[in-house]
């Protein structure tokens, strides 16, 4: 049985930002793939790194907010080392975000909205209508309400899990498509390594699971795969609809800058279900037309299904198990996968050097899949 230093299970942005940075480490990687580098939540992701925007309620949403602005604060640096080691240009924009309200009862939440972000300082700025249209004037004369946030960012995901093979691979990591891992190997409590579904062995001193909505079947996780249906849409005029990340009650629209626009996304609890289904389009173009009519003008380029890794309280679970040695864990990023990819792949290489991450992503805050599910 070959034996490798760290076997990564999982090819989307996790995985992939994971291996890059351990091989940068001097630590002999492969990763698994199931089928192809980035082709499943992180080519359906739209790529937002709005932690502000996405803020939630709770103490799990406060600690989320934290993991988000940290993150954050990485991807310019991030994305400038990728662009230099993989020789294609950043996809990184930095243009803002608006959070809009269509009538009164949004204008209210959002105002609730606004009172929470300023508890916990973080920048956000009320603009009346007149003032959000002179930022974006294709937006509706209907708007109620609108947040500024300054600063915030997105980012191509299809562009980063290309980059980020490319940069991998410079560094010695070894990456593998068309490897389905079957199960986890151990021994006496231990992690040994993986068996493929062709019943290819592999041993390794860690094994890192990065694998997604398809975590839980590989470890005692509690993961369970949120679809969201997505669309791309493009203005054959060219850029100039939107600049600013336009988010609103039940959905986004991300500019890609070239004229090209993510709309999304729905939350369903489908299980590993990926089929594409009309009502939840149909509302997000109802819903998002009411904002920004010139949306109904663009061409349909795609139409996707993202599995989105969900946790009980949406945080991460990322860190050694505190069950299995040699285990560690890099799942259950929700919607944030692309935002916390950089801190995730930093946290990991700490964990397989020794160091034990922050208390509120370890993956012992469970005490079992079945006590939380």
């Amino acid at each position: 049985m070959d034996r490798h230093e760290v076997i990564v299970v999982g090819g989307g942005v996790i995985g992939l930002s994971i291996a890059w940075r351990a091989a940068q480490r001097g630590m002999k990687v492969t990763l698994l793939e199931r089928d192809r580098f980035g082709g499943a939540a992180t080519r359906a992701a739209a790529g937002m790194l709005a932690p502000v925007a996405e803020a939630d309620y709770g103490e799990a949403g406060r600690r989320l907010v934290e993991l988000g602005l940290s993150s954050a604060a990485s991807w310019p640096a991030f994305a400038s080392e990728l662009e230099r080691s993989s020789g294609r240009p950043s996809r990184l924009r930095a243009d803002g975000t608006l959070v809009v309200a269509r009538d009164r009862d949004e204008a209210e939440a959002l105002e609730r909205q606004l009172a929470y972000r300023q508890q916990l300082g973080l920048a956000v700025v009320r603009l009346k209508p007149s003032r959000a249209r002179e930022l974006e004037p294709a937006l509706s004369p209907s708007l109620r309400l609108a947040l500024e946030i300054p600063g915030e960012s997105s980012v191509d995901p299809r562009w980063v899990s290309d980059a980020l093979v490319l940069a991998a691979r410079v560094v010695g990591a070894h990456l593998r498509e068309a490897a389905p891992v079957a199960g986890i190997l151990r021994s006496a409590g231990t992690v040994t390594g993986v068996v493929l579904a062709d019943g290819e062995e592999i041993g390794a001193d860690h094994v890192v699971l990065a694998a997604g909505a398809w975590s839980g079947g590989l470890a005692d996780v509690p993961i369970r795969p949120v679809k969201g249906q997505i669309m791309r849409l493009r203005d054959a005029g060219g850029p100039g609809l939107l600049s600013r990340t336009l988010r609103f009650e039940g959905g986004y629209v991300v500019s890609r800058g070239d004229g090209r626009y993510v709309l999304g996304a729905s939350s369903e609890e489908r299980g590993f279900d990926t089929t594409v289904t009309a009502r939840p389009i149909y509302e997000l173009l109802r819903d998002a037309s009411e904002l920004l009519p010139g949306l109904l003008d663009l061409e349909i380029e795609e139409v996707s299904v993202g599995l989105r890794p969900g946790t009980p309280d949406n945080l991460p679970l990322i860190g050694a198990s505190e069950d299995e040695d040699g285990l560690i864990l890099a799942c259950g990023h929700f919607r944030g996968g692309i935002l916390l990819a950089p801190l995730t792949a930093a946290l990991v290489v700490r964990a397989l050097e020794g160091t034990v991450p922050p208390p509120a992503v370890v993956p012992g805050r469970y005490a079992s899949r079945e006590a939380v599910l």
